[in-house]
């Protein structure tokens, strides 16, 4: 399912030969061997590949987590890697989205303050922050569990408020690595529903890593991670 390129409009991710290897005692294992990628506003695109291949290396450049060997990676049109750390953990905050397979909420606090921490880190006023978190938090079907904490939501329901804390502040593009894969079948379905229509709203990039064939079908393109490399698998 190709959507067509709007004419005009600006790539909210680009990568530009994009390179990162390991070293494996005396051998050097190249991961990436150059991967160009270009990611518009309402944009889906599912990363497939062999467990190993790169994935999350991939995604955690793209995100500004980890840093590449070489080429260019541009959020909104900023070079994300020529950026001090501060810098770059500003705009990370303000313009990417994070999902992953664990939800990574914190115990301690409900949904409602775990989705509006994201606002408050980055200084809004704690009405202005719980007010858009209990928005989305509507918008994902947890209206009745804004006061719950993650030990009384089930696994979808986490996922779910996982998915509302990545989409708070407005990002223009979320990353995901393999955010359904800790859920049954039935369950993962919903989300990633839930997560394609919210893309397509509110016209946030969407970039997911998966070894969900399915799940990877349903979006704008898809890619194989080989051998270092993106093959256009569409």
């Amino acid at each position: 399912m190709n959507k067509p390129v709007s004419q005009g409009r600006a790539p909210v991710l680009e990568a530009t030969g994009v390179r990162k290897a390991f070293r494996q005692g005396p051998k050097q294992i190249d991961v990436l061997k150059g991967v160009d990628l270009e990611v518009m506003p309402g944009d889906s695109v599912a990363i497939l590949g062999a467990s190993g291949a790169g994935k999350s290396t991939l995604l955690h450049i793209l995100g500004g987590l980890d840093q590449p060997d070489g080429g260019e990676v541009r959020v909104g049109g900023q070079s994300i890697w020529s950026l001090g750390e501060n810098a770059r953990a500003a705009l990370r905050n303000s313009t990417l989205g994070f999902v992953y397979q664990f939800h990574h909420l914190l115990p301690e606090f409900t949904a409602l303050e775990n989705v509006a921490m994201p606002l408050l880190i980055r200084g809004e006023p704690v009405a202005k922050a719980s007010a858009a978190a209990s928005e989305i938090l509507v918008r994902v079907g947890l209206e009745q569990r804004l006061d719950h904490k993650p030990g009384e939501l089930s696994g979808g329901e986490r996922q779910r408020a996982a998915v509302a804390r990545a989409l708070v502040g407005g990002p223009a593009c979320l990353l995901g690595d393999e955010p359904t894969g800790n859920l049954d079948e039935t369950t993962a379905a919903q989300v990633f529903g839930m997560v394609l229509e919210l893309n397509r709203e509110l016209e946030t990039g969407l970039v997911l890593v998966t070894h969900d064939r399915r799940l990877a079908a349903d979006m704008d393109r898809q890619f194989e991670l080989r051998q270092g490399t993106l093959i256009d698998s569409s």
